[in-house]
């Protein structure tokens, strides 16, 4: 795919000239005042429990082979290696898998798009059957986190009533990066509108969405790439 597109609407990349923040949980997270962000965020049980000490060995390792101080190349580095891992094992389709039930996919993108526009921008998402991955752009003074906090609060009653059920349906920490610039979202945009076909799951079990704005703009999913 050749990139030639001018930013879409509202998107702010990484400015080499403002401040950023880093804080760590299990994963690093940058943050930067009016940054467009690519976020991932999966149900509890996407991950089996072998993966997860798969993931806390991985860590040790890491720990062991990298011992603070660390820079920030290497937070980098570890931050991807991670989520190409529990991103091809979400696209497996482990767990209760809820967000294949068309009404929980249509409760989450209804969550999303809540304050599109009022608190956030957001150009665009895929809905699968245990993740989300989306690009957004909170408003300041909104904290990112706080926002798919949201998201992910109200969706979790909604299943949690109809399920019966209780306790944590998402996992606590999502993955998230800042988009550098145009050509960085390009690729972003793609990757997320070919992650169902990369995971060869039938269309009627997903669901995806770009802002119109972005697509008067010339920003599609290019599914015959």
């Amino acid at each position: 795919m050749t990139f030639n597109l001018a930013a879409p609407p509202g998107f702010r990349g990484l400015d080499p000239h403002l401040p950023v923040r880093i804080y760590t949980r299990n994963l690093p997270h940058w943050r930067q005042a009016d940054a467009t962000y690519f976020v991932t965020f999966n149900l509890a049980d996407a991950l089996p429990a072998n993966k997860k000490n798969e993931l806390a060995a991985m860590r040790r390792e890491w720990e062991h082979r990298y011992p603070e101080p660390r820079d920030e190349a290497t937070w980098t580095a570890y931050a991807k290696a991670v989520f190409q891992k529990v991103e091809k094992w979400m696209d497996a389709g482990h767990g209760n898998c809820w967000f294949r039930q068309p009404d929980y996919a249509a409760e989450l993108e209804r969550a999303i798009l809540c304050f599109h526009e009022q608190r956030y921008d957001i150009g665009c998402f895929t809905i699968m059957g245990n993740h989300c991955h989306l690009v957004m752009r909170p408003f300041e003074p909104h904290e990112l986190e706080d926002e798919v906090g949201m998201m992910k609060q109200v969706t979790a009653r909604f299943v949690n009533k109809r399920e019966s059920a209780s306790g944590e349906l998402w996992q606590q920490e999502a993955y998230d990066r800042i988009v550098r610039d145009e050509e960085h979202l390009f690729r972003v945009v793609q990757y997320i509108g070919a992650n169902p076909r990369r995971a060869g799951l039938p269309r009627e079990s997903w669901r995806r969405w770009i802002n119109p704005a972005w697509q008067s703009a010339g920003w599609e999913f290019h599914d015959d790439e």
